[in-house]
């Protein structure tokens, strides 16, 4: 299920992210990118005031970032996009926490869900490590087993003497 990202709503609700950076937007995109490649699964992530001189939707891979044009407003996007899916709109989560975007969400029968749970999804992605046991098990060794190989190498009994 894709996401439909209204972006300057969830760069705020990311620890360490800020509205007012010049990046904002990208550092968001580049989150989505390892996010999307993860969870394998795509995102359109729409912001607000297209930047002048750079095309309107720009494709990151699995992510595609638009930009309101002047006189237009990230929701507006939002809200057009999902009258274009008409019923495929019901296979779309989108991601916002104003309640009018949630309202369109609701009409066009989209998933929906705020921008501070998609967030905490983000991070909690994020910081899973592709380089677990085999599994899925910790690595972590119970004391039982450090005395097994103390014992199998003779460990213990260089300490005793």
């Amino acid at each position: 299920m894709p996401y439909l990202i209204d972006g300057h709503n969830l760069i705020p609700k990311i620890p360490g992210m800020d509205l007012g950076a010049i990046d904002d937007e990208s550092q968001l995109i580049e989150l989505l990118q390892v996010f999307c490649r993860r969870k394998r699964k795509q995102a359109e992530v729409v912001f607000d005031n297209a930047p002048a001189g750079q095309p309107r939707a720009r494709n990151f891979g699995l992510v595609i970032a638009r930009f309101a044009r002047t006189g237009q407003t990230a929701d507006d996007l939002i809200l057009a996009h999902l009258q274009r899916l008409g019923r495929s709109a019901r296979n779309w989560t989108v991601v916002s926490s104003d309640h009018q975007v949630q309202a369109s969400a609701r009409g066009a029968r989209a998933h929906y869900v705020s921008s501070e749970a998609f967030a905490q999804l983000l991070l909690e992605t994020l910081g899973e490590t592709s380089a677990k046991p085999a599994g899925g098990e910790d690595a972590a060794v119970s004391s039982e087993e450090i005395d097994d190989w103390l014992a199998l190498f003779g460990a213990e009994e260089e300490d005793e003497e």
